[in-house]
């Protein structure tokens, strides 16, 4: 296992949301309305992949969610935003000091994925970087684990 491997599944398994047995490290973090909700348009992103102010900040402007109107009714909104918070990253915020609302473009997912050939992110089976699930094939149960990453050929 090379060193940027070892050092993030350490810091994974450091984490107080990550669960890992058996060699799976994945977001043991679980909501049933969040899970619903977040899961009926894309997966639901584990919550520790962002800081509490970009979940707040995301949930806060549902109506244009990324150019969909995601809104949802105040209580379910409350409960999943608290929820997201309980369990979100404690990583530093983005130096620009702005919520950062894209997973994608956080300083951490870049570095995870800058081995990933610019032509992967432009097939057509993964479409873009937010499609988790067409290289990690268990991302849709929050298990991230480098062993399931399967590159479409």
């Amino acid at each position: 296992m090379n060193t940027k491997y070892a050092i993030l599944i350490a810091s994974l398994l450091a984490a107080p949301n990550v669960q890992a047995s058996g060699g799976s490290e994945s977001f043991a973090a679980t909501n049933t309305k969040w899970k619903v909700e977040c899961s009926a348009c894309h997966i639901a992103y584990p919550p520790k992949l962002l800081p509490a102010s970009s979940w707040k900040a995301m949930m806060g402007g549902l109506d244009k969610h990324f150019g969909t109107d995601a809104s949802l009714d105040a209580a379910s909104t409350t409960e999943i935003l608290a929820f997201l918070q309980k369990n979100a990253s404690s990583r530093k915020p983005e130096p620009s000091g702005k919520p950062q609302l894209r997973i994608t473009e956080t300083r951490w997912f870049q570095s995870e994925h800058d081995e990933v050939p610019v032509r992967l992110w432009k097939d057509p089976r993964v479409k873009s970087p937010s499609n988790c699930a067409a290289c990690h094939t268990q991302a849709e149960s929050g298990n991230f684990n480098e062993h399931n990453i399967q590159l479409p050929r």
